[in-house]
């Protein structure tokens, strides 16, 4: 892949990684400051659903992170946009798409089909 793609995907990687920083230390921020006393159970239920809701989104995003180093770190190495089960290269428009991807396509849809068919 040429240099300047590499830089483009590295720039948008970067990026969401720092946005995925900042929203967990607001969300950090938001329930260490919160001195919310909610003499009602039905309002103290609420708030902890909602908790408990923006928790399982920033475990997906804490997730997400590993897989932008890991990005970060084939770009480096020089194995970004190789799938990883056939060797071919990743399309840019899947790039686009989804920089994090290790997988072509066609191998994306077998493994898929596969998961699909364990029941998965």
């Amino acid at each position: 892949m040429e240099k300047e793609k590499l830089e483009h995907f590295r720039e948008i990687l970067r990026d969401r990684f720092q946005e995925l920083l900042a929203e967990a230390e607001k969300t950090v921020t938001g329930m260490t400051s919160s001195n919310d006393n909610y003499p009602d159970p039905t309002d103290r239920a609420s708030l902890e659903s909602d908790r408990n809701f923006m928790l399982r989104i920033r475990d997906r995003e804490r997730k997400l992170l590993s897989k932008i180093k890991s990005a970060l770190e084939r770009i480096d190495s020089g194995d970004f946009g190789i799938c990883e089960m056939c060797g071919d290269d990743i399309g840019e428009e899947r790039l686009e798409a989804r920089p994090v991807t290790t997988l072509c396509i066609s191998c994306k849809k077998k493994q898929e089909a596969m998961e699909k068919a364990r029941g998965a």
